[in-house]
């Protein structure tokens, strides 16, 4: 028995005619997203550098939104069923050679066309279980990640309280040795102003005395 032929295969495809490239460069991106599912087919040629990875994409997008919108499937559920690259016109060129001869250039162009299925029930639980266990090893990353990143900054809140209050402490240390510097730059200045006062006082007493004396005895003169 036969397969189906290319042109016969069920699902929903989209193409593009006549595009400037040689079906052998288009055919090498294509043999990577054969029979993936939407998802992995878009990560493949997003990550591929050719050329032909662009256009492919585009006409991926075109057949699943013709799938959705024209079929009414699930994007989710479909995944490349066939996908291939026909050889189109061939423009003939040449350029000037030696001794009067002309070098063939040719520049090919091709038809690239991509179909789309649903996926069997079997695939779809497998694929299911997969982005399951793919969504919870992820949620288990972010949750280890995010403990990792808790505990390196209380670690840090830790370091820079005991920087704080060691600073703190320091600083309260040098306010006791300038205080105690302080006193004892000034105590003795107090006591010599103290010593001065009080000596003042006592020559004000013995002034006071003398006048006393003195205008005592002027008054037994005048009495005499």
């Amino acid at each position: 028995m036969t397969a189906a032929k290319t042109n016969e295969r069920p699902g929903t495809r989209a193409s593009v005619r006549g595009y400037q490239m040689s079906a052998t460069k288009a055919r090498v991106v294509l043999n990577n997203i054969r029979g993936e599912d939407i998802q992995t087919a878009r990560e493949i040629l997003a990550g591929t550098t050719r050329e032909a990875a662009d256009v492919i994409a585009k006409v991926l997008n075109s057949a699943i939104a013709n799938a959705v919108n024209n079929d009414g499937m699930v994007a989710e559920e479909l995944y490349v069923s066939a996908c291939y690259a026909d050889e189109g016109i061939t423009m003939k060129r040449f350029t000037p050679r030696a001794r009067g001869r002309a070098g063939a250039i040719r520049k090919r162009a091709c038809h690239i066309t991509v179909i789309v299925s649903k996926m069997d029930d079997d695939r779809l639980e497998i694929l299911s279980n997969a982005r399951s266990a793919k969504a919870q090893s992820s949620r288990t990353q972010r949750v280890a990640s995010s403990r990792r990143r808790a505990d390196q900054t209380a670690s840090v809140n830790k370091r820079e309280a005991a920087a704080e209050a060691a600073a703190l402490e320091a600083e309260a240390n040098e306010a006791v040795v300038e205080d105690q510097i302080v006193t004892e730059v000034v105590a003795p200045e107090t006591e010599v102003v103290a010593t001065e006062v009080a000596t003042e006082e006592v020559s004000a007493e013995v002034a006071t005395e003398e006048v006393a004396e003195a205008a005592a005895e002027e008054k037994n003169e005048e009495t005499k």
